[in-house]
């Protein structure tokens, strides 16, 4: 089963606005054993959708499309594929009712401008938006499965989910795909490589080994295509041995966030966090509280971004900033102890550093980061450098922040 994806809009082709549906649809698909052949992005042009859309169909088995939908001039996809498909406009009941009380809920009038989106192709099968204003349709022509969704994210992502995942799970047969991934934090790809070569070259030639790496990590995923309950025991034999020789990197097993991982171990434990940061701005904590249930083990934090903060209200002594530096390990350790005592938490972490671009000296370059970790029963900081990007390096200072958390609550002392 293939599929092409196409994204529609002028935002898209200029960054304004970065894709990020296409790669969260193709995620989904490949769960459910659908490969993408194609991912297009076109303009917001009758004729260069129409024309995306003809390619499209060559290749796939099912197109699917986002962008377009909404209620202003610009936005040309439900006219495209009226005239791709020879139909005419239809106002839909079930739609104005469902726009009248979306519009009420927030104490607007429907609009006639509004009121359009409720018109969908006569050929099409309405998916009825519940997050949303603009309603997706399904189209089915010579065997083949065209749909079109919001470019909202969350719209589409509910509609994937909700209705057509589950709709093409029902129609066609598909084969059954298994993934086991394992993160590692702290290794390059080219490393890792090198130190799981001989195990990689002994796999069967079913299961097939992914390199994924992003910033300060890399995923190892183990998948196999037209999969069975024997495969993936095999499979998942590997990713333990596997696990065993990337120990001294591995975050965890699976696909889960570091986030995620951290929330886990503090809940199932009955631990709670509170974090003081400085050069990551509130990043940690703002990827802390990403995780729903959190409030279960997340207690606050301080952004100590200036020293007087530091001072005040997590008792840094001012000797020891101005002897060694707020950035140092002593003010490190300070700030994570003291966040720990103010806030009654189990587990502290600390960050201050250099972010960049500027700041950075001789001794202490640009990307220079130190990590203070405070807990039951000790209290610490460790040094590291990261590089120049001020971006790079926040995103870095909190995976290797959340990591060093890990490590001292699992009792690993490097």
């Amino acid at each position: 089963m293939n599929c092409e994806i196409i994204t529609i809009g002028d935002e898209l082709l200029i960054g304004q606005v970065v894709d990020t549906n296409s790669a969260w649809m193709a995620r989904k698909l490949n769960e459910s054993g659908i490969s993408i052949t194609r991912i297009t992005t076109v303009q917001d042009q009758t004729g260069k959708i129409i024309e995306a859309v003809d390619q499209a169909r060559r290749d796939a088995d099912i197109v699917l499309m986002t962008g377009g939908l909404g209620p202003t001039r610009d936005d040309l996809t439900k006219e495209a594929l009226c005239t791709y498909f020879n139909s005419a406009l239809k106002e839909d009941p079930q739609i104005v009712e469902s726009l009248t009380a979306y519009f009420t809920s927030r104490g607007r009038e429907l609009t006639e401008t509004n009121r359009k989106q409720a018109e969908v192709p006569v050929k099409c099968t309405p998916i009825y938006n519940n997050h949303g204003t603009a309603p997706g349709m399904w189209f089915e022509d010579q065997g083949q499965i065209f749909v079109s969704m919001p470019g909202v994210p969350y719209e589409m992502m509910a509609m994937m989910e909700d209705y057509i995942i589950p709709e093409v799970n029902k129609r066609f047969s598909l084969p059954r795909v298994f993934h086991s991934t394992l993160l590692t934090v702290g290794v390059g790809e080219s490393y890792l490589s090198d130190l799981i070569r001989s195990w990689e070259l002994s796999l069967p030639e079913f299961i097939k080994l992914a390199y994924l790496p992003s910033l300060g990590s890399v995923r190892l995923r183990l998948s196999c295509y037209d999969s069975d309950p024997q495969r993936e025991n095999l499979i998942l034999k590997e990713t333990g041995v596997l696990a065993e020789i990337v120990k001294p990197y591995l975050f965890t097993k699976g696909d889960i966030s570091p986030e995620v991982v951290i929330g886990k171990m503090l809940r199932e434990r009955h631990q709670t966090l509170a974090v003081a940061e400085s050069c990551t701005g509130g990043f940690i904590s703002h990827q802390v509280t990403s995780v729903p249930g959190c409030s279960e083990y997340y207690i606050g934090s301080s952004v100590s971004y200036d020293n007087e903060v530091k001072t005040r209200f997590l008792g840094v002594d001012v000797k020891v900033i101005e002897e060694k530096g707020a950035v140092s390990e002593e003010v490190a350790v300070a700030m994570a102890k003291g966040v720990k005592e103010k806030l009654g938490s189990t587990w502290a972490i600390s960050t201050t550093g250099i972010a960049g671009p500027g700041g950075g000296t001789a001794e202490k370059p640009v990307g220079t980061v130190w990590i203070g970790i405070a807990g039951p029963d000790l209290a610490y900081a460790k040094m590291f450098r990261f590089g120049s990007n001020r971006l790079r390096n926040i995103q870095n200072a909190s995976l290797f922040a959340f990591n060093e958390l890990r490590k001292s609550m699992d009792g690993i002392r490097d």
